[in-house]
């Protein structure tokens, strides 16, 4: 059961590191009703969908989680697509996990900088 779209889903290698992901982030502190699977968006007359969207207080996107499956490695194919949707949706916050390796970037000036730890709901929210 997906808590966020409140039905079965299919539990595919990637759908389980989505869930997986979603109680870290719950466990984090964020809040169920700031998140959303599976966005859809467009780019270029292309449909895309982000795996997750944190939203802020303000309804602005804070962040977009890109998930794969255990087997596939984060790399820079990874980040290039977390930044597609990042150009689309804009964030604060770009995470990359595959349920093995997690990385947390937070946009700082132009840029986004690898953070060293998992960051908090109050630390997301820039509180």
């Amino acid at each position: 059961m997906d808590p966020l779209r409140k039905k079965e889903v299919a539990a595919t290698p990637e759908e389980q590191v989505r869930q997986w992901f979603i109680s870290l982030l719950l466990s984090a502190g964020v809040p169920r009703h700031r998140m959303m699977s599976e966005v859809e968006m467009k780019y270029g007359g292309k449909s895309l969908r982000a795996d997750l969207v944190i939203y802020g207080k303000d309804g602005g996107v804070l962040a977009i989680a890109e998930c794969k499956k255990a087997e596939v490695q984060i790399s820079g194919k990874t980040a290039a697509q977390a930044l597609l949707y990042y150009s689309v949706l804009g964030a604060e916050w770009i995470f990359l996990t595959n349920g093995k390796s997690t990385y947390a970037y937070k946009k700082e000036g132009g840029s986004f900088k690898a953070v060293q730890h998992f960051p908090e709901w109050k630390e997301m929210e820039g509180q």
